[in-house]
């Protein structure tokens, strides 16, 4: 029903905004596609999405839940996908918007959602660790080849590695590279190749194409077969821009077949022109080691200790002859000076000597038992005394004892 107004009776403007807005929330909620442009995230609830027609310049804003988009899946920018919207009308700005009820990723979209729901799946059981990828031998005897019949890809490995290094020997594995049988032909063909006891690195080869094209190439059961390979395995699909699972799990991305050829076998020509430098840089480290030694050796033998090596003695020569020199002074000095105080002992200790007392006329008496007679109380008349001269001894009578005045008596 229609609302009447005229200039001089106009509606107020929630009036017809609540109009507005009660027209519009009578249409039914309807599936639409559309590319995500924006997504402004937000702390609360409600987030918004800026959604853009595939073909033409029209544009709206969406208004979700985070549970809604939590259920779509890991979404990016410029994804395609299917949204149940229900339009209506922001009340306080007249805003035109669509309530987002569910949303889907869509043809590529729900394809690249869902191969990178399975990256994350796998990549926190740890396929795609570092730590975990093998190092690729530095000259394989055998290398294994998986890859379509007569594609581009084996012709550019094949091709490449017989140029680079033509005693590389391949065990080529034929398999579909697309369609819903590819994937496990591939690893049938991994599996072989790994319990083959002479390959020692397998390549995993395909050209580029469409998301859908490469899809066996992101399914977890290869990427899980990739993973156990006790053999490292290089993951050569598509073009530089091309990224499935199996790129992530190999031990090695090479950006296309003819760069896993280079990543696998040395080029022969110029491992030849490094061997050739290395031995030319060697020759040369030698004659400049050899020439600095002799430089060294000449300026050893022009030194005076090597043109006269006694040259070097005479000096210590001088040295011991003027220490023993010195040291002959030194003994006849001290020599000297023992025979002066040896003399002058020698001198005292005879004069200290009862002989020296005898020469100069006295005598030493002694008894019977020969004990010294000292005191004239001492002997008695008529004992026998020798008496003990310089030159020999007498032997005397004691006819009279005389004490002299001066005799201190001892006190009974």
């Amino acid at each position: 029903m229609g609302l009447s107004s005229s200039a001089e009776q106009p509606q107020p403007l929630r009036v017809v905004v609540n109009a507005t807005k009660d027209w519009v929330e009578r249409l039914n909620p309807i599936w639409v596609e559309g590319q995500l442009i924006e997504i402004k995230r937000r702390s609360g609830i409600t987030q918004f999405l800026t959604l853009r027609d595939t073909l033409a310049e029209v544009s709206v804003t969406v208004s979700t839940t985070q549970a809604v988009l939590d259920a779509a899946g890991p979404l990016t920018e410029g994804t395609v996908v299917a949204a149940w919207v229900k339009p209506t009308i922001w009340t306080k700005s007249g805003d035109l918007t669509f309530e987002c009820r569910e949303l889907r990723p869509s043809g590529e979209g729900r394809l690249l959602a869902a191969i990178e729901q399975r990256k994350r799946m796998l990549q926190a059981e740890g396929l795609f660790d570092p730590a975990r990828k093998q190092r690729l031998p530095f000259l394989p005897r055998r290398i294994g080849l998986i890859t379509g019949a007569g594609s581009a890809a084996e012709r550019d490995v094949i091709e490449n590695i017989a140029r680079r290094w033509p005693a590389a020997e391949l065990e080529v594995k034929h398999t579909l590279v697309q369609g819903p049988n590819a994937a496990e032909q591939i690893i049938d063909a991994v599996t072989a190749l790994d319990r083959h006891p002479d390959v020692e690195v397998i390549i995993i080869a395909r050209g580029g194409g469409s998301l859908e094209d490469l899809l066996p190439f992101s399914e977890e059961a290869l990427a899980r077969a990739v993973f156990a390979c006790r053999t490292p395995v290089v993951s050569a699909i598509g073009h530089e821009t091309d990224t499935p699972i199996l790129d992530l799990v190999a031990d090695l991305r090479a950006s296309t077949p003819t760069d896993a050829a280079k990543r696998v076998v040395p080029d022969a020509a110029e491992e030849a022109a490094g061997l050739g430098t290395a031995v030319a840089r060697m020759r040369q480290a030698v004659v400049t080691r050899v020439g600095t030694e002799q430089r060294r050796l000449d300026e050893l033998r022009t030194r005076p200790v090597l043109r006269d090596p006694s040259a070097t003695l005479d000096g210590h020569r001088e040295r011991l002859t003027v220490a023993r020199e010195r040291l002959a002074r030194a003994i006849d000095v001290r020599l000297r000076e023992e025979r002066t105080g040896l003399t002058h002992a020698i001198e005292r200790v005879r004069a200290l000597s009862p002989k020296a007392t005898l020469q100069r006329g006295y005598a030493i008496l002694t008894d019977a038992t020969g004990g010294t007679v000292d005191r004239v109380s001492a002997t008695a008349k008529g004992r026998k005394l020798t008496a003990r001269l310089a030159d020999g001894q007498l032997g005397l009578t004691v006819t009279n004892t005389e004490p002299t005045k001066t005799e201190i008596v001892e006190q009974p």
